[in-house]
């Protein structure tokens, strides 16, 4: 299989968003790439590292998704929910030492990509503006930047 590419449909049109989008997009091409190598160190911490990052990804998008008041919130989460418990499955098969590293690969691809261009594109239609004027707050006490470093130890810079 091969590197999954971002491409301009892929956009949310939130710039923070499609950055979070496009670090998954690297750690699912990072997993491609070593995924045959039989170098369970470095797919653990590939693994560990995607499981990590996106579940953070969860919480920034859930937080601002609130804070524009975005009404299917609910199902969104539910989505991100189910997602995770997926994918915190693959882990603990991976740490039990099955060999998970293709499967995962396979749903990472399917699943961000149909994600992206169904569930958030659903959100980002309904709630751009709000969203936009939250992520232009870029004083070093916005909401945002508070987020931010809450949730992934940075600034937005």
């Amino acid at each position: 299989m091969s590197d999954l590419v971002w491409t301009a449909d892929l956009n949310t049109g939130i710039d923070v968003i499609d950055g979070q989008h496009q670090q998954i997009v690297d750690f699912i091409n990072r997993l491609n790439a070593v995924r045959n190598t039989g170098d369970t160190q470095e797919i653990s911490s590939i693994i560990d590292g995607l499981v990590d990052y996106t579940l953070l990804h969860f919480a920034f998008e859930e937080a601002l998704l609130a804070e524009a008041g975005y009404a299917a919130l609910s199902g969104h989460q539910k989505v991100h929910e189910l997602f995770a418990k997926r994918i915190q499955n693959y882990q603990e098969r991976f740490a039990s030492g099955e060999s998970i590293a293709d499967e995962l690969h396979g749903l990472l691809s399917h699943w961000l990509i149909s994600h992206i261009r169904n569930d958030d594109a659903a959100y980002a239609s309904a709630v751009r503006g709000p969203m936009l004027e939250l992520v232009e707050e870029t004083h070093e006490d916005s909401w945002l930047a508070r987020l931010l470093h809450r949730i992934f130890g940075a600034s937005k810079h």
